[in-house]
């Protein structure tokens, strides 16, 4: 049994990671097509900063939940912010057009535990202390 080779719309990751970031903005969906076209310099300056911070051996801390994921990020390890804490990712290159917030759960799981004193008729009567 072989392993298949990732690709992406064809091409293959080695390729994808020679292409420009507006060239590989040309493949990606209509939205996604867009915001590349129009924000490529902030993705370049995006990248040019994680790989300073990567040289200087710190770890990489974002707020940039709309950044687009380009193959120049692929593995990296970025920490992403949810509202609260910052979030380790891991980009691979299945994460490819996809945006930086996608990966990060924003909202918490609510966890219902027993009912406190007033939620409910029996518990309204009874005095607090």
């Amino acid at each position: 049994m072989t392993i298949k080779e990732f690709t992406y719309r064809g091409k293959t990751t080695e390729e994808l990671v020679k292409m420009d970031i507006r060239e590989f903005g040309k493949l990606l969906k209509a939205n996604e097509k867009r915001s590349i076209l129009r924000k490529s310099d902030e993705i370049q300056k995006f990248i040019l900063r994680c790989n300073k911070k990567i040289s200087m051996k710190k770890p990489i801390r974002t707020h940039f939940r709309h950044i687009i994921i380009v193959p120049a990020m692929i593995g990296m390890k970025i920490s992403i912010h949810n509202g609260k804490e910052f979030t380790p990712v891991i980009i691979t290159s299945e994460m490819l057009g996809h945006r930086l917030g996608e990966f990060v759960v924003t909202r918490s799981k609510v966890k219902h535990g027993a009912a406190g004193i007033g939620a409910t008729r029996s518990s309204a009567s009874l005095s607090v202390k």
